[in-house]
């Protein structure tokens, strides 16, 4: 399968506009991209198992080679690319609740796939090792002197000499077939290895990423933690000037009725004087 039919990562923007998923059509297409890639990308991983299945069988062949070399590199280029699409997903600036989930599966997914692959790509690795070291058994344990002495004089008729001249010129090619099977292949083996370091590399992008959202949830956790006590002190506070100001109302009362009580006894003195 080809990645190039799908949308392109780098049109999508990078940041969010709403606080909803319904409300980003952004994010929604992007993720909906990469989900789509991702599956596709577990299709080639599924199509691989099998071809190498075949590989060191009966059933092995050229083209089954062949097969096995263009899954790898468009499975390892297609995951370079989710990757990249699954680093700006987590990234997203002020995610709704459904866009963090949406982030944390698409991340969760894309390392599972990634787990597969790699043990695909280290096992095509090992089976091409071990082909190319039967190869080179077998070039070795050749007959040097069979392409060296042919046979001669005059006791040997020409048409004979010729026969084993024939023979001995198929081998060579035969040797020289096998030992451009094994650069070729060995070239496969060091393609296999620097997929599987860039894709150790990803493995541990995502982890600082994870680790890092996880320093931010600590601080987020750490300063919510200080807000609630900070509104609980002033709570506290608040309470306290509450009952201040009710007892300063309750003396105010009982002043204001000694006054009016007093005032009266004056009014009544002066009115029966």
């Amino acid at each position: 399968m080809s990645f190039d039919r799908l949308p392109s990562l780098e049109a999508q923007p990078t940041t969010a506009r709403g606080t909803g998923y319904s409300d980003d059509p952004a994010f929604s297409s992007l993720t909906t991209s990469l989900s789509a890639r991702l599956f596709t990308l577990t299709s080639n991983i599924t199509q691989l198992n099998r071809q190498l299945a075949l590989v060191g069988s009966k059933k092995d062949s050229e083209a089954v080679r062949q097969r096995v070399s263009k899954l790898l590199e468009e499975t390892r280029r297609g995951f370079r690319d989710v990757s990249d699409g699954v680093k700006r997903v987590k990234a997203w600036e002020d995610p709704s609740p459904a866009m963090k989930y949406t982030q944390e599966k698409l991340q969760s997914q894309l390392t599972s796939a990634m787990a597969d692959f790699q043990a695909a790509q280290r096992l095509s690795a090992e089976k091409t090792r071990q082909y190319v070291a039967a190869v080179k058994r077998n070039v070795h344990e050749e007959d040097p002197e069979r392409y060296t002495d042919e046979p001669s004089g005059p006791e040997v008729p020409l048409v004979q000499a010729q026969q084993a001249q024939a023979a001995a010129l198929a081998d060579q090619n035969e040797v020289e077939f096998h030992e451009s099977l094994i650069i070729q292949r060995e070239e496969e083996i060091r393609s296999i290895e620097r997929g599987i370091t860039e894709l150790n590399d990803i493995f541990r992008d995502l982890g600082t990423m994870v680790n890092a959202q996880g320093d931010q949830l600590d601080m987020i956790d750490a300063n919510i933690e200080n807000v609630a006590q900070d509104h609980k002190a002033a709570d506290l506070e608040l309470r306290s000037a509450a009952r201040y100001q009710k007892s300063a109302r309750n003396r105010a009362c009982c002043l204001l009725l000694i006054l009016s009580v007093v005032l009266t006894v004056v009014l009544l003195a002066i009115f029966l004087g």
